[in-house]
């Protein structure tokens, strides 16, 4: 993929990530925890009917330099089977809410590192969860590991416990690399994991995560990461784009000192490893994953109905509404978000004086629920069908484009420089496209048209 450079200098401006509409930075603290309860009940109602289980661990032996998301240093044992306690029991005061006929189609635990925890009290979660709520057939149970911490008898223990994904937080290859950004590399051979985990079931799978943009990555020696992936055949692999955040995560200051990538060398990080991927018979899924060919998600990219949510990409016949349970956890509703308190501290108190943990959220109206949707298919599936858009939410395409910031000389300069494509019922984005698929998107968006926000660069 060539991506000229004139274009990475006009599109690399930051624009939001899209893992949720409205994005994290819009919710306010204006949501009460009576307001939450009522949203979980008026949930039961609303599409989709399948539950989606978080469960947030946010404790790490290390933290890494980069990280963007909600992590602490590790507790005392105490501390956190605190924590753990406090979690069950936020569990059980939702699940009295929810209707019983509904079923859980994904638990996904992440962090922080999940694999802190003794596997024995993972297990109690899973087993909390299973006599709590109905399961559809084989959900997807998932959990995300640092590799520096992975056992071949904690893998055993966690397939007991019902896991089928296993996301493993490789990032890069090289020490050095890692060293520079505080993190650990794994203690056994990456390929050794990846064997262990899938032996004995084809019902398992495996993802590898990496990060492009850290500071002493080259061209070459991430592509090496990537060529060393490959080579060990991770059902999915993902190259994430290094988000530089230091406004919201104070340690990424550290990564500013040191000197980070360049947008030109982040931009060939991306196509080169972008290319090889395909060439080895990954198929490419959303704007940094890959899959192979049987793979649900790419079945479900060729029929157009690929879904994410906060954990990643999704089919629509495996995704639900998000219930999260945890600090700083994020439950995604159908008309709104809801998210946790971010101190343990804070998180304990609540749960054990009766309290839903919330500290803020997002209610949508009826047409950021329709802007929703739009972003959603088009980072998803990389297209829009204007009239199937409308049948499903039973509205008329006029209305639709009303909700969104629709403007056809906006949409004509990303067609005049490659980046999408007209077609006779609505639009594509093309290959090399990919990568500002998320400038397109916020063009949809009225509150990026109407409100100043922070956000990290597409490259």
């Amino acid at each position: 993929m060539i991506i000229p450079e004139h274009l990475l200098e006009k599109y690399n401006s930051p624009v939001p990530r899209y893992t949720s509409y409205p994005p994290a930075n819009y919710f306010t603290d204006e949501l009460t925890e009576s307001q939450y309860i009522e949203a979980v009940k008026d949930s039961n109602s609303r599409n989709p009917k399948n539950i989606s289980i978080y469960i947030h661990i946010p404790f790490c032996k290390k933290l890494c330099f980069y990280c963007g998301c909600n992590a602490l240093p590790l507790a005392t044992m105490e501390a956190m089977e605190n924590y753990v306690t406090a979690l069950k029991e936020e569990i059980k005061m939702v699940a009295a809410m929810i209707d019983k006929d509904r079923k859980v189609s994904q638990i996904h635990y992440g962090g922080g590192t999940p694999n802190v925890l003794p596997v024995e009290w993972i297990a109690e979660i899973n087993e909390l969860v299973y006599s709590l709520f109905k399961l559809v057939d084989q959900p997807e149970i998932a959990i995300e590991c640092n590799p520096a911490h992975l056992s071949f008898d904690y893998i055993d223990q966690l397939k007991k416990a019902g896991f089928n994904r296993f996301s493993i937080g490789i990032q890069d290859f090289n020490k050095d690399i890692l060293k520079t950004v505080n993190r650990d590399p794994s203690e056994l051979p990456v390929g050794d994991l990846l064997q262990k985990i899938k032996s004995g079931s084809e019902h398992i799978a495996v993802n590898l995560d990496f990060i492009y943009g850290l500071p002493g990555q080259t061209v070459e020696s991430f592509l090496d990461s990537i060529q060393k992936a490959v080579s060990i055949r991770p059902d999915r692999l993902v190259t994430f784009s290094y988000a530089h955040v230091p406004w919201v995560k104070k340690a990424q200051k550290v990564l500013d000192k040191i000197g980070l990538p360049t947008s030109e060398l982040k931009m060939k990080m991306f196509s080169e490893s972008h290319d090889f991927l395909l060439a080895s018979g990954y198929k490419s899924i959303g704007l940094d994953h890959y899959v192979l060919e049987s793979d649900e998600l790419y079945q479900a990219l060729l029929s157009k109905s690929l879904h994410r949510n906060f954990q990643g990409y999704c089919t629509r016949q495996t995704t639900g509404q998000v219930y999260a349970f945890g600090v700083s956890s994020i439950s995604q509703l159908e008309k709104g978000y809801a998210q946790n308190i971010k101190s343990v501290k804070g998180y304990i108190e609540s749960i054990n004086s009766g309290h839903l943990p919330i500290e803020k959220g997002y209610m949508l109206s009826d047409n950021e629920i329709i802007v929703r949707e739009v972003i959603n298919q088009l980072m998803c599936n990389m297209h829009i069908h204007w009239q199937e858009l409308a049948d499903r939410l039973n509205i008329s395409q006029t209305a639709v484009k009303n909700a969104i910031t629709y403007d056809s000389a906006e949409l004509k300069k990303f067609e005049e420089d490659g980046i999408l494509k007209f077609t006779e019922k609505g639009l594509d984005i093309t290959e090399s496209g990919t990568l500002f698929i998320r400038n397109v998107a916020a063009s949809f968006d009225p509150l990026t048209n109407t409100q100043s926000k922070q956000f990290s660069k597409p490259v």
